[in-house]
């Protein structure tokens, strides 16, 4: 959420423009210090998660549930939408930006307004992250390019990353490491 409120600060608040936060009351505690402009950025957390099933008590945002509930979490921000339907009416919004929300586009064309999904990490981790695993296995055709060169610190950093990060997002396929060039 750090990221929303900087671009806030950054570029719709430092041009007259009004901002609102839905968010859980946690992350109203977390933000509120860095929020440059509290008179032209608001939190509103009015907005409360309903209970799922196999939810842990007081998740409400991904840092709160292990990386194997979080289906759950997202299950639980689904049924929010006809109380979050009914706040964007009330605020009339130019603009949505939003998250992993799949709904919001659909929601917002309904109320005649814009959404953008900003994400802050990279298309080929979101990517990776919405393939069916059985695709990772083999890249596609062409791909990794033949002229692809790894260095051998490159391949270095590869390894490392692995040991270091193996349920990241962004990953290598043994195959494409096998079918790299090394150079020193």
């Amino acid at each position: 959420m750090i990221p929303y409120l900087h671009l806030a600060n950054k570029i719709v608040a430092e041009k007259g423009h009004k901002v609102t936060f839905l968010i859980p009351k946690k992350a109203q505690k977390q933000l509120e210090p860095l929020n440059r402009f509290p008179n032209s950025i608001l939190f509103d957390t009015t907005v409360t998660l309903p209970h799922v099933d196999g939810l842990p008590d007081g998740a409400e945002t991904t840092s709160d549930v292990p990386k194997a509930s979080k289906r759950l979490l997202f299950d639980a921000m689904d049924l929010l939408r006809d109380e979050v339907q009914v706040k964007v009416r009330a605020l009339k919004p130019d603009l949505i930006f939003f998250d992993f929300v799949d709904w919001v586009p659909e929601m917002a064309k309904e109320l005649g307004v814009k959404s953008v999904s900003y994400q802050i990490v990279s298309a080929s981790c979101i990517a990776m992250f919405l393939a069916p695993g059985a695709e990772l296995g083999r890249p596609p055709p062409g791909y990794p390019s033949s002229k692809l060169a790894l260095r051998g610190h490159d391949a270095n950093l590869c390894s490392l990353a692995s040991l270091i990060a193996p349920n990241f997002f962004l990953t290598v396929s043994p195959r494409a490491l096998r079918t790299a060039t090394f150079s020193p």
